[in-house]
């Protein structure tokens, strides 16, 4: 097998499997060095923005305001070729990536950067009744769903079939779950209570269920406490210490901390609750033997690097790294960027004969938005919460969209947002047959 570290002149091969934060960032840096060659493998042709996923699920923003196309990104970086394919294997002896239909790239170095899926803990079957939000498709996916439960409430004539269908439960109170709770709430209360004349969208049930003690389970209890209550002016349901049992399309049945169940009615439920590794993380536990912790995510070295395989990195979400038994690296977008740019510094350092540290993360502290005005910020030695760390949040989030096409668009439609409370990307584009149920029952509701 050849060494990692190579005496010959030609330029070094480095694949990056994923156009994620990582392996965007890994790409950007070891392009401004000539003595590498990059490949970015990607399923889809475009990087996504996902920390603003649920904006486009409930209307705030369109797909094209949060993802931007790779190769434009990579536009001015001749050593970048950029393939649009789904890597599903390796052949590591062969130094080879294995795309679907069979094509091999092979790769001096390779960064895996595939990021996570959802996991329904075993419930796989759950999945079709309660979307997840991990890309456009899904976003698209939860506005039809919300979207289409106020139009089908509206056509029925039957208050308990309005009362379902207005009935919203959201699984898992992280970011994304309080975010995407504390959208929808704004939905009900103020965007569309004037556009209904049938119903009153400010009745809606909005439900988030949490089986931790407290919402963001990650956040301090002070900060966990004010989103909370942000949440309840919205009209949100908090239940925490409550566990989702079963889920299907008529809704879902709860178990509190008490081992009492209840059994919610629901036309709308979304998922928020946990995540495990992508199919290319366990192609990497297959060809390499590298070890998964239980949410299948790929133990790595402290530079990142697979044990017995210098020449294979993961990094992202994908990645399990917790130094010296330290808490495991979070899953968000700035531990991507780090881990990105650490790995291609590393491959520098190594041509050039030197070494770097071992990776750190720079924590620079988390926060979640929750409403107009309302938000919290745990900045590692300050805690915010409110109409500061609301600024605070559409300042961070809008530098961190990579273009400036796409925060110049993204900030006007905030600006009329905020002046208007009219979200102007409500569009239902689409209405699978599978969901069609809606309608359908509000009209035999109606008869």
């Amino acid at each position: 097998m050849a060494s990692t570290e190579s005496s010959s002149p030609s330029p070094q091969h480095v694949v990056i499997v994923g156009a994620g934060f990582g392996g965007l960032y890994a790409a950007k840096s070891l392009s401004k060095d000539r003595s590498f060659r990059v490949t970015v493998i990607d399923k889809r042709n475009y990087h996504l923005f996902q920390p603003l996923l649920y904006q486009v699920a409930t209307g705030k923003l369109a797909p094209s305001d949060i993802a931007t196309p790779i190769r434009h990104v990579l536009r001015r970086r001749p050593n970048v070729r950029v393939v649009q394919a789904a890597a599903i294997d390796l052949d590591p002896a062969a130094r080879q990536v294995i795309l679907i239909g069979g094509t091999r790239i092979g790769y001096d170095i390779l960064i895996a950067a595939t990021g996570v899926k959802h996991s329904y803990f075993g419930n796989d079957a759950w999945r079709e009744d309660a979307p997840g939000l991990k890309t456009i498709e899904h976003a698209l996916e939860m506005r039809q769903r919300i979207f289409s439960a106020f139009e089908a409430a509206e056509l029925s004539e039957d208050p308990v079939e309005q009362a379902r269908l207005t009935t919203f439960v959201v699984v898992g109170a992280g970011p994304t779950g309080v975010e995407l709770a504390g959208a929808i709430g704004e939905l009900a209360q103020h965007t569309l209570k004037d556009e209904f004349h049938h119903i009153d969208t400010r009745r809606s049930r909005i439900i988030l269920a949490e089986g931790a003690a407290q919402v963001l389970p990650s956040y301090p209890a002070d900060l966990a406490r004010a989103a909370q209550n942000s949440l309840k002016k919205l009209g949100v349901e908090v239940m925490t210490r409550t566990l989702v049992t079963h889920i299907d399309e008529t809704g879902v049945r709860l178990k509190d901390a008490d081992g009492r169940e209840e059994t919610v009615e629901a036309a709308t439920v979304l998922w928020a609750a946990g995540v495990r590794a992508s199919r290319f993380g366990q192609a990497l536990a297959n060809r390499v033997a590298c070890t998964l912790d239980r949410a299948g995510k790929v133990q790595v070295n402290a530079d990142l690097s697979l044990p017995a395989h210098p020449e294979i990195f993961v990094i992202g979400d994908l990645a399990h790294y917790a130094p010296d038994g330290a808490t495991p690296l979070p899953g968000v977008a700035p531990a991507a960027m780090q881990a990105g740019d650490y790995v291609a510094r590393l491959l520098k350092a190594r041509r050039r004969g030197r070494s770097l540290p071992s990776f750190r993360y720079r924590n620079q502290g988390s926060m979640a938005v929750i409403g107009r005005h309302a938000a919290v910020g745990d900045l590692r030695f300050l805690h915010v919460r409110g109409v500061f760390a609301w600024y605070l949040w559409v300042l961070v989030h809008m530098m961190g969209l990579i273009e400036f096409g796409n925060r110049l668009v993204v900030m006007t439609r905030w600006a009329w947002n905020y002046l208007t409370r009219n979200s102007g990307s409500r569009l239902i584009t689409s209405v699978p047959e599978a969901r069609t149920d809606h309608a359908d029952r509000a009209h035999r509701s109606g008869n």
